[in-house]
């Protein structure tokens, strides 16, 4: 879906290239000829191991961190595109760590975003979450500070190129600390496969497709848009026994002998997740494949899309069966770490 000229030739720089969005982002660029790929994370085996794994020419692999304004401004020069992953992401220990999250998530996308101003970068793309919809926990609201700060970038570079958009998606399935490793390891010992709260609902989303939005928002950003690419939900209830139908035979079990223990909520924790509010909605359109979310301010320059009227909920949009559920984990399944 990503024209194949697009990224020839581009210098682009990945932050949190060593995670899991991150690796996949940087492993997808190279299929269209950059000029340079540089990765920059915190994780110095994370990124020897990616290395070792691509053994690319183009790639340049960057030890530091995005609280570094200093070393962010360093590895932005000469670069043409930014794809701003990097970020603390697990919601319990956001909780825990609450100004760490914020010097992350906030402060971090601040400094990319100095950094991509001084060196003039041509566009900016935020990973941002459903759980920056209507935050409840500290992870939540941090994101949704970035998401804020990268979408005001565009009324505060000046006259500066640079074009800094955002992507919201749920959960992405097989990224590190998702449910499917966590369930796949819990079955392979046997059980409990846990579950906190049978009641919830969640958007699931294979890794693909979530690079596959990040690299498209990439090549039609323009006015500072949030992107929201259309996905399946699930009952949480239902993604359990999917699981251990699938990973029970596969380490010798019978699915009657796996147990599935609720175990409660976690800090931070929705029942059900948003990917966009009814408030967005109004300044957002829909085409095919996603929604794109306009800054109010430019609205009046789209008139001719057509606006929307819901809220985009994994409470009120249908949801994966069982069987449907079980094909789409089956072809994220990867041999576990």
């Amino acid at each position: 879906m990503t024209k194949n000229n697009f990224y020839k030739n581009k210098i682009i720089l990945v932050t949190g290239g060593a995670g899991s969005i991150g690796s996949e982002i940087v492993k997808r660029l190279l299929k269209y000829n950059p000029r340079v790929i540089r990765v920059l994370d915190n994780n110095e085996t994370g990124l020897f191991d990616l290395g070792q794994e691509i053994q690319s020419k183009k790639l340049r692999l960057f030890i530091g961190d995005i609280r570094d304004e200093e070393r962010l401004r360093m590895a932005a020069k000469d670069v043409d595109i930014i794809f701003h992953s990097a970020a603390l992401k697990h919601v319990p220990l956001c909780e825990y760590n609450p100004f760490d999250a914020v010097k992350t998530n906030v402060i971090g996308t601040k400094n990319v975003i100095n950094a991509a101003l001084a060196a003039q970068v041509e566009k900016v793309v935020n990973i941002s979450t459903d759980k920056a919809v209507n935050p409840v926990s500290v992870m939540g609201a941090t994101k949704l500070l970035a998401e804020r700060l990268i979408i005001s970038a565009n009324y505060y570079k000046g006259k500066t190129r640079t074009v800094f958009s955002s992507v919201r998606f749920g959960n992405v399935l097989n990224s590190r600390g998702s449910v499917l490793p966590l369930l796949q390891g819990q079955i392979k010992k046997g059980g409990p496969a846990t579950i906190t709260n049978p009641e919830m609902t969640r958007f699931i989303m294979p890794t693909s497709r979530a690079v596959d939005l990040v690299l498209k928002a990439a090549e039609i950003a323009n006015d500072g848009e949030i992107f929201i690419f259309k996905m399946p939900a699930v009952h949480l209830n239902d993604l359990i026994k999917a699981a251990i139908e699938i990973f029970g035979p596969m380490y010798g079990y019978k699915s009657s002998q796996i147990e599935m223990k609720v175990i409660g909520e976690r800090a931070g924790e929705k029942i059900h997740e948003e990917l966009m509010t009814e408030d967005e909605a109004k300044n957002a359109y829909e085409t095919k494949e996603m929604f794109v979310i306009l800054p109010k301010i430019i609205k009046k320059g789209k008139t001719k899309k057509h606006f929307l009227k819901r809220s985009y909920s994994s409470k009120n949009i249908p949801r994966l069966d069982k069987s449907e559920i079980k094909n789409l984990l089956k072809k994220e399944l990867k041999p576990l770490q």
